[in-house]
């Protein structure tokens, strides 16, 4: 049986926060907060590096700033170390605070800054400070359509995306497909769980779907339990072969909800490929369809769309 998802990896529902979830929402760093820690933290270093001579260097001056590793700590929560960009920062927080180390123990020791080990900090410093505004940067551009719950993005630029794979289809003849994944049975685990459950449940869905897919592919939640997946270059039996795998990931999870208790949910699957004959915003049309046959026949499956495939009742 896989680990479980432990209910501190989770965010808690967004309808309802604890006042312990709340104080801690409020008190998250930013990277502008670590910024301007390091900012401090550098006039701190400048001076023991350069006035200090005693054998003994001042505590503040040896104290590594908090705000970053707390910040660090709130992006494993919302599954965003594994970022490579976020990694990077990470290697360059370790190496600056290293370098930095060094210099200031020589120091103590009788042994001045060189102008070498000196630029090696201030180098560092510079190359750490301008990944933290560059990724402050990208989350804020991008958090417009990040969806809060799962992390996944929401339906804005949706289309535009379609639109630019099928453009690219047109020119170079190479596939894609788009699917729908629909949690099964999902209103009966808010009903049987509560809402906090079912949050957990999206969250852990979200995390296996992100895990799942290709690195090129994109996933978006359309709201509820519903998650459209774009799959770049992949015919429709490829496309076929990525969603069953994530299907059986899915089915084998175990979520922890907050009473300590374990649930587990299945997913179906409908998946459609690119056709010269259909425009992108129907695609998620087709896709639906052959959703609507998995549900139909059972659940817990991935469906082709195909001409034989039928459509929904009602609108």
């Amino acid at each position: 049986m896989p680990p479980a998802i432990a209910p501190s990896a989770i965010p808690p529902s967004p309808h309802a926060p604890s006042a312990a979830v709340a104080e801690r929402q409020l008190s998250a760093p930013t990277l502008g907060t670590v910024v301007d820690e390091h900012l401090r933290w550098i006039g701190r270093w400048h001076r023991a590096a350069f006035f200090w001579r005693e054998a003994r260097l001042p505590a503040e001056a040896l104290a590594m700033p908090t705000a970053f590793v707390q910040w660090v700590r709130e992006a494993k929560e919302a599954e965003l170390s594994h970022q490579p960009a976020i990694d990077r920062l990470v290697g360059l927080h370790e190496q600056l605070h290293r370098l930095a180390r060094l210099l200031l123990m020589r120091a103590a020791e009788g042994d001045p800054p060189t102008l070498d080990s000196y630029a090696a900090v201030a180098d560092k410093f510079e190359e750490f400070m301008a990944q933290c505004r560059r990724i402050e940067r990208a989350f804020g551009a991008a958090g417009s359509s990040i969806d809060p719950l799962t992390g996944l993005r929401n339906r804005t630029g949706l289309y535009e995306e379609l639109e630019r794979e099928m453009n690219r289809f047109r020119r170079t003849g190479r596939p894609f497909c788009i699917a729908l994944c629909d949690l099964d049975r999902f209103k009966s685990v808010n009903d049987t769980y509560g809402h906090d459950a079912g949050d957990r449940v999206l969250v852990a869905t979200a995390g296996a779907v992100n895990r799942g897919i290709r690195n090129f592919d994109e996933a978006f939640r359309l709201g509820g339990e519903e998650i459209l997946i774009l799959l770049k270059d992949a015919t429709l039996a490829e496309g076929a072969r990525v969603l069953e795998r994530l299907r059986a990931d899915i089915a084998a999870q175990q979520v922890l909800i907050a009473d300590g208790r374990s649930i587990s949910v299945t997913a179906s699957f409908g998946v459609a490929e690119a056709d010269l004959t259909v425009h992108p915003e129907d695609l998620p049309s087709l896709a639906d369809r052959a959703l609507y046959e998995a549900k139909r026949t059972g659940r817990n499956r991935v469906v082709l769309a195909g001409p034989e495939t039928e459509a929904p009742d009602g609108p």
